[in-house]
């Protein structure tokens, strides 16, 4: 088998079945903390990434598509772009939940920006050690090793897309507290998973693309902390609120169709400039 093949499949098994492997410890160790400060949560977090990590340094990847640098100085409208998309998404999401009456933020009105701000903080924290792990993974190894097999790009996103959401069904349906996510979520469990795995392709493509063209994996970084930052508090603190059938698809976080969809347009576009860049 190609090396190179050999190797994402491990890394993909090692993505797959970390976080059960994780669950699995906890239950046999009979673990007595909450699962989201057991070792489990830890081996679900770091096995994609360090299997990747151990990859490269033994198993003949290398480290030269690896994306370490920061390239802030040939990169910047990289970073630029990572900071405002997610933004510019949601605020054009929001703005055609109100005109259609599904979503109001009553909730920026009785707690005020100042907590909105202050909430984002708190979530900004949490997540750099999560998506520390989580980008190493997917665009610091998955998407430039699958870009180095010459498969279509579109492809290439299309299996991170699948790996990155199977990753996260032990986190939904163990790690995570069950009060937090329904907090966070507009329908049932199921149906949100499944609307998940749709919303993570348009997703992974500008996450991907972004990887991509900057050779960089730090834009991506910024991009997946500014996401989770400024949208996990609007629904979890109730800073918004959004009723009705039509809420998955007007929910202005990264889980809305309709932000997902954008997402993936910036994405195309990314993909478009970097194919015209590269034949000229």
């Amino acid at each position: 088998m190609n090396k190179t093949i050999r190797n994402i499949i491990i890394v993909a098994l090692f993505t797959v079945g970390g976080g059960w492997l994780g669950i699995w410890l906890n239950n046999v160790t009979g673990n007595t903390q909450p699962p989201m400060q057991s070792l489990g949560v830890l081996i679900w977090l770091a096995t994609p990434a360090l299997s990747g990590l151990f990859l490269r340094a033994f198993g003949g990847d290398g480290w030269k598509d690896s994306g370490f640098g920061l390239n802030l100085l040939s990169g910047w409208k990289w970073y630029l772009t990572a900071i405002l998309v997610y933004p510019l998404a949601a605020l054009l999401t929001f703005v055609l939940g109100v005109l259609f009456g599904i979503v109001s933020a009553d909730g920026f009105a009785e707690q005020g920006f100042s907590a909105y701000l202050s909430a984002v903080g708190v979530m900004l924290v949490g997540s750099l050690m999560k998506n520390i792990f989580e980008e190493f993974a997917w665009r610091g190894y998955l998407t430039p090793r699958l870009d180095a097999t010459k498969v279509h790009p579109i492809l290439n996103h299309l299996i991170v897309g699948v790996l990155w959401w199977a990753w996260h069904l032990p986190y939904y349906y163990y790690f995570l507290d069950r009060s937090v996510l329904m907090s966070s979520i507009t329908t049932s469990i199921p149906v949100f998973l499944s609307i998940g795995l749709i919303v993570m392709f348009p997703t992974a493509i500008l996450f991907g693309e972004l990887r991509l063209i900057s050779k960089s994996v730090w834009p991506v970084f910024v991009l997946h902390n500014v996401v989770n930052a400024l949208s996990m508090p609007l629904l979890i603190n109730g800073f918004i609120k959004v009723n009705g059938p039509m809420a998955p698809i007007f929910t202005p976080t990264n889980e809305g169709i309709i932000t997902s969809i954008l997402f993936g347009v910036a994405g195309w576009m990314l993909y478009q400039y970097r194919m015209k860049t590269q034949k000229a």
